[in-house]
């Protein structure tokens, strides 16, 4: 019914249209946009006047040509269909049917499948088609299956890798710790002292008691590693203090079970004070060797905002020996304070306890602190350069002289 609907209005529009034009209808009453009705038109009809007459034999001619030719159109729709549309019709109606159809299609292959001479040719072409696609699938499912694979065995083999290697660290690390332990028991039984003065908290804000602790921490850990480790105690040391809240973040529960001696007293009230030195930056002696029998102090404070003299006052105070690094001795020191964090100084205490080399214990000394290191003393390097200059100006005064009598001469011959 639709399709007899959709012809009606075709005939009505190439045939009612132009008869309309012929005999001087109005466009504006047969608008484009809507469908004509045999009503539009004769309410057209009676809008003419009665002069005008219907020639009823032209009104026939041009609806049978209009019907002719709508029913030649509708006929050669079918035949006038692409070859390659019906082809692909053809396809999906063999794939319907069950039959070994590829999937998908080239515009060039379907192009061969017209071309073929006959069905059984088509067919055979089109299982051909299939059979290169299974291929084409079966590798592409091999070769993933094959990516897979060793992806898997890759992670398969990373991760046994990685479970070897922190197993064997985490081993060696046991024993490492193990080890290091022994040594700093032994150290507390055998080994020499190293007395960590704990009293200058009331001298230092709290950021600079946390860069203390934090330095004092390294100290510890450097000295745990070392072959001869130091006894190392913390002395005047109070539990209410800043000093012991900052270790308890830093160690947490391993604070109860480090190898070292923390106590309240003071050190001249465990140790001879004979045998005690306190190392300070600020004392006029000059450590020249590494003495096995003292035992040596170090102030556990930070010397960026404190006043020079502190620990050598206190020293003083209580009638102990002090001594400084020999710095300007062996380095050609810049300009500055000549003061050392305390996990350097731990090193350089360490190296000269093992080795006894300054040069190898100087070292551990911040390479911006110095231009170089020198062989001999500082001192006696002065001593060659003044004398190096009293020669070169004696040299100077001797060519000056010379040049003098030599002008005096050839003046005196002119004359």
């Amino acid at each position: 019914m639709q399709s007899a609907n959709v012809l009606l209005k075709k005939i009505v529009r190439s045939s009612v249209l132009p008869f309309a034009a012929q005999h001087g209808m109005k466009k504006d009453l047969l608008p484009f946009s809507r469908p004509l009705s045999l009503s539009l038109c004769l309410k057209q009809d009676n809008v003419h006047t009665p002069s005008e007459k219907l020639d009823l034999d032209a009104w026939k001619k041009v609806m049978k040509s209009g019907l002719q030719e709508e029913v030649s159109e509708a006929v050669s729709e079918p035949k006038e269909l692409s070859e390659l549309a019906a082809a692909r019709e053809i396809l999906e109606m063999w794939r319907l049917a069950g039959r070994l159809v590829p999937e998908n299609i080239s515009e060039e292959q379907l192009k061969a499948f017209v071309e073929c001479p006959s069905k059984s040719a088509k067919k055979k072409y089109l299982k051909y088609l299939h059979l290169k696609e299974l291929h084409k699938k079966n590798d592409k499912r091999k070769m993933d299956e094959k990516r897979e694979r060793r992806l898997e065995s890759q992670e398969q083999a990373s991760e046994t890798d990685v479970a070897k290697r922190t197993s064997s660290i985490c081993a060696w690390a046991r024993s490492m710790d193990k080890a290091y332990n022994w040594r700093a028991a032994q150290s507390m039984i055998f080994g020499q002292p190293l007395i960590f003065d704990m009293s200058y908290e009331k001298d230092m804000s709290v950021r600079e008691v946390k860069n203390t602790v934090r330095q004092i921490v390294l100290s510890e850990s450097s000295n745990r590693r070392s072959v001869d480790p130091f006894h190392i105690h913390f002395c005047n040391f109070k539990d209410d203090s800043l000093y012991h809240s900052e270790f308890i973040k830093h160690y947490r529960e391993a604070w109860g079970r480090l190898l070292i001696t923390v106590t309240d007293q003071c050190y001249t009230d465990i140790f001879p004070k004979e045998k005690l030195i306190y190392l300070t930056a600020d004392s006029p002696k000059v450590m020249k060797t590494f003495d096995h029998d003292k035992i040596y102090i170090v102030g556990s404070m930070v010397d960026k905002s404190i006043k020079t003299g502190v620990s050598l006052a206190r020293a003083k105070r209580l009638g102990l020996e002090t001594a400084a690094l020999p710095l300007e001795r062996y380095l050609l020191w810049n300009s500055g304070a000549k003061n050392l964090t305390l996990d350097q100084m731990m090193l350089i205490l360490l190296t000269l306890k093992d080795t006894g080399d300054w040069k190898k214990a100087l070292e551990f000394v911040p390479k911006r602190k110095y231009c170089g290191f020198v062989s001999r003393p500082v001192h006696q390097l002065k001593k060659s350069l003044n004398l190096l200059n009293a020669l070169r100006l004696r040299k100077g005064q001797e060519e000056v002289q010379k040049q003098f009598a030599k002008n005096y001469s050839k003046k005196l011959m002119q004359k």
